[in-house]
């Protein structure tokens, strides 16, 4: 993982997309194959619980059989201490990531530098977070955000030994990222690239919220507020060339995922064959990674 973003660093963003069933694992990976650029699947703590690490572990490596031309990292998002320790000793996993962002500076300190001691005693990477973003990340609700301190991050880093670290820097969890103007604070994440020159920073809530989805979405039935707002392809493009090698996508899934099904269900609703809008989803989040990924290369390495 740190040799995919040293090779990404200012040139791409390694896109990452969470992933909670089937479907979702089958077209992230044909997405891949076909775009033929680095991926990464992440995997929660809420979507282990919800389809158990057995089975999400299966689905990917059945992914990896079905299309061997996807060049695919196995990433644990959002992970807390127990997680983290699970899934190294796994031993599927590349990276984990540790996110002890809402506790005191010194104990995210303490607890992201545990995990990496036992993480690169295993070959494998581990990211933290400093700052908090607010909006919802599966059962995790938050209601405040915190800017990453720039005079912190460098020393957490120094401290912890992690390998990269996610920054709070305007985004937020959810469907519901920015009101009115507001978009990333470059100017932040500056700073923050000034005090780690060429460490990879992850940019987590950064999924685009289509409008022509919310309307769509609304239209077959769903009750999104209009005004939802995503990050657009330039700023992503700009937080590129601030160090941020590693975008994370989640909502933009789960908003296409309600798009296919509230369509496919209203409009012909004597159907109830879950595997004609199952091919639907997998085939539109196909182009949706191949976009993705296209969208956040900002020029050849």
């Amino acid at each position: 993982m740190s040799e995919l973003f040293a090779h990404a660093y200012g040139h791409y963003a390694v896109a990452a997309f969470n992933v909670f069933n089937a479907e979702q694992v089958r077209g992230v990976f044909r997405g891949a194959s076909e775009v033929g650029v680095p991926v990464i699947i992440q995997i929660t703590p809420a979507a282990r619980r919800y389809m158990s690490p057995e089975l999400l572990h299966g689905m990917v490596r059945g992914a990896e059989a079905v299309y061997p031309g996807a060049m695919i990292g196995v990433h644990l998002d959002h992970g807390d201490t127990e997680h983290c320790m699970s899934a190294i000793e796994s031993g599927f996993y590349n990276s984990v990531m540790i996110d002890a962002s809402h506790e005191p500076f010194e104990q995210n300190v303490s607890l992201t530098k545990a995990v990496v001691e036992r993480a690169h005693e295993k070959g494998i990477a581990v990211e933290a977070e400093l700052g908090v973003l607010s909006g919802v990340e599966d059962d995790r609700v938050s209601r405040s955000s915190r800017f990453t301190d720039p005079h912190q991050a460098s020393d957490f880093v120094q401290r912890t030994g992690c390998d990269s670290l996610a920054v709070a820097v305007g985004t937020s969890h959810g469907a519901y990222k920015f009101k009115g103007d507001t978009g990333l604070d470059l100017d932040v994440l500056g700073r923050i690239q000034k005090g780690l020159p060429r460490f990879p920073l992850v940019l987590h809530g950064a999924s685009g919220v289509p409008p022509e989805e919310i309307q769509r979405i609304n239209r077959a039935g769903g009750r999104l507020e209009e005004g939802a707002k995503g990050v657009k392809p330039e700023e992503i493009r700009l937080a590129i060339r601030h160090g941020v090698s590693k975008v994370n996508i989640a909502t933009d899934m789960r908003l296409l995922w309600s798009r296919v099904h509230r369509e496919f269900f209203t409009e012909t609703p004597a159907q109830f064959d879950p595997v004609v809008p199952g091919k639907r989803y997998m085939e539109e989040l196909t182009t949706l990674v191949k976009q993705k990924c296209q969208s956040f290369i900002v020029e050849p390495p």
